[in-house]
């Protein structure tokens, strides 16, 4: 076949294309893209460049890369793929029940295909949205995929392109939705030759990651088109429905029509043409409602966001932690602040960052955002990757999951969270540099120091037993102890997805009432109310008035207004 090669390098004086053995000279256009048509390349040839006769080093675009990182890439032609997909169309967010999964350790194999064999659970569950993290080429063989570097290459342990299409096209299959994770704040450490072909970093802001990725200084117009370029790819050669952005407050930009904006506008553009639709869900600590504003009302134009308060006033009320940023929560009134406004934090002072942080997040509702109880980040960040059930008893497991899905919010899961998984997620990392990866112990050991964790008890990143313990068991679904909680989330979900109420996102129709001494809290959605007991003994928990019909309950209880400890009723009036 004839095959164009072509290359951003501004910086290097000479640049070659090396295919299979053969070496090819590149000419240079006035935009400083070089360029060669050679007439006879094989369908699935290795091929990299040479930079002023360093390399070959692979594409920055490299579609594969088999041999990881440092290895060369790989020519894909995305027109061998036979999708069987054409009808499918993702349903909308406001319905969406999304589960967040890590490939390399959702199955023993930890791979797409193996993926496959488990969604039949995912959909017996409720699911219709799955959440994907990343899968891009990154150092290694194990990882959780943010510090990647070929942004355009399915990760070669995964199962490489041909396996990542057939778990989005078997998804779809089933009617099931997919996202994916996209880092676009910064590269990892390992394997980046970006900064060798151009200016894809400046040295205007300071990066927690080391330079800054170029978003608005000298150079930046095709950095940027490299992003929605990569964005515009996973949606379309791909059919993934929709992208997470990881971290965007992490992403400096100074632009009168920032990187963001632009990036969403474009994904409407190949929604039109594509005629189904795509979404943009940014993770962001800055509480900022402008990320999910129109343009035309000096937002970005962004879909929903994942909600942080929710989450943190949630957890510490539950586990009744208060290191860290937990410092800003533990109250039965932040809970209650959060369903009914999204933001704990809304221009009031913090005292964790003792500063005032956020902004009203005025004209949205609970469908701009995303709630949960647990995500890879408040797991895998925890010293020894605790997840809830390790942190907080049964009955509370379950109060939090009655909470999040029935609150205003699109509902989110992490893997194994339905059925109270026993086993940890802890950050892991396969950096073939033996400098590297003692950088990532140390630093790793650290951090968690300065939250006054025991140095000595943190897994070590390194070690394939980390990785290994994170595995999800699938005989635990099966076992007494964990089937009990499993049909509690089927039965909240089914609740949620038979009830237009408890999808419709007003949180303006959200009541609460607590009373924080004695640990109780009753909230109110239209018909439905949801009373939770906190306490170690039984309340009375005041009802509002109307005869109210008991839908599910954590416990037996003789009587709806009388709760046992750590209990919760569900309840529909007439």
């Amino acid at each position: 076949m004839i095959k164009t090669f072509r290359v951003w390098a501004p910086l290097p004086e000479k640049v070659e294309v090396r295919v299979g053995a053969d070496l090819f000279p590149m000419g240079k256009d006035a935009n400083e893209w070089w360029t060669v048509v050679l007439p006879s390349v094989k369908p699935g040839s290795d091929y990299g460049f040479i930079l002023d006769g360093e390399g070959p080093l692979p594409d920055p675009r490299s579609p594969w890369q088999p041999h990881g990182i440092d290895g060369s890439s790989r020519l894909v032609d995305h027109h061998d793929f036979v999708w069987t997909d054409a009808n499918w169309k993702a349903p909308p967010l406001s319905s969406a029940v999304i589960y967040e999964f890590h490939v390399g350790t959702f199955t023993p194999k930890g791979t797409f295909e193996a993926v496959i064999e488990k969604l039949d659970h995912l959909v017996e569950l409720g699911v219709t949205h799955v959440e994907l993290m990343p899968v891009n080429e990154f150092s290694g063989s194990r990882g959780w995929g943010y510090d990647g570097v070929d942004l355009f290459a399915p990760h070669h342990a995964y199962g490489g392109p041909e396996g990542l299409k057939r778990l989005v096209n078997a998804c779809h299959a089933r009617g099931v939705a997919v996202l994916l994770d996209v880092v676009y704040n910064h590269l990892g450490p390992a394997g980046n030759y970006l900064g060798k072909y151009a200016p894809y970093f400046t040295r205007r802001y300071s990066s927690p990651w080391g330079q800054a990725l170029n978003f608005d200084d000298v150079g930046c117009g095709e950095v940027r088109r490299f992003f929605c370029d990569n964005a515009l790819m996973w949606l379309r050669d791909y059919h993934f429905d929709g992208l997470r952005l990881d971290a965007v407050h992490a992403i400096f930009d100074a632009s009168a029509i920032p990187f963001l904006e632009q990036l969403a506008s474009e994904v409407k553009q190949l929604e039109a043409y594509l005629n189904r639709p795509l979404v943009l869900i940014p993770e962001s600590d800055l509480n900022d409602p402008r990320l999910l504003w129109s343009p035309e009302h000096g937002g970005f134009g962004l879909n929903a966001q994942w909600s942080d308060d929710f989450h943190h006033s949630l957890h510490s009320v539950l586990t009744g932690e208060r290191n860290g940023y937990y410092a800003d929560f533990g109250t039965l009134a932040d809970v209650g602040k959060a369903l009914r406004n999204a933001y704990v934090y809304a221009g009031d002072y913090s005292p964790f960052r003792r500063r005032p942080h956020g902004r009203p997040p005025v004209g949205l509702d609970g469908n701009h955002f995303l709630g949960y109880l647990q995500n890879h980040d408040q797991v895998g960040n925890r010293a020894e990757g605790d997840r809830s059930n390790r942190l907080m008893s049964v009955g509370r497991l379950k109060i939090g999951a009655a909470l999040v899905l029935t609150s205003p919010f699109i509902p989110m899961l992490f893997q194994g969270e339905e059925w109270g998984a026993a086993t940890p997620f802890l950050f892991f990392t396969d950096h073939q540099d033996p400098k590297l990866g003692q950088a990532v112990r140390e630093g790793r050991r650290r951090e968690f120091a300065a939250f006054g964790w025991d140095p000595e008890r943190i897994p070590d990143p390194q070690a394939r037993e980390t990785f290994e313990r994170c595995k999800l068991d699938w005989s635990e679904p099966s076992q007494p102890s964990h089937a009990d909680l499993l049909d509690w989330h089927r039965r909240l979900i089914a609740l949620r997805q038979s009830e237009a109420v408890l999808r419709d996102g007003r949180m303006d129709r959200i009541q609460t009432r607590y009373d924080e001494s004695e640990r109780w809290l009753v909230v109110e959605r239209g018909p439905f109310v949801v009373a939770c007991n906190l306490n170690a003994a039984p309340k009375t928990v005041p009802l509002p008035a109307g005869k109210p019909q008991v839908l599910m309950s954590s416990v037996p209880m003789e009587s709806p207004d009388r709760l046992p400890p750590d209990s919760v009723v569900i309840m529909k009036r007439e």
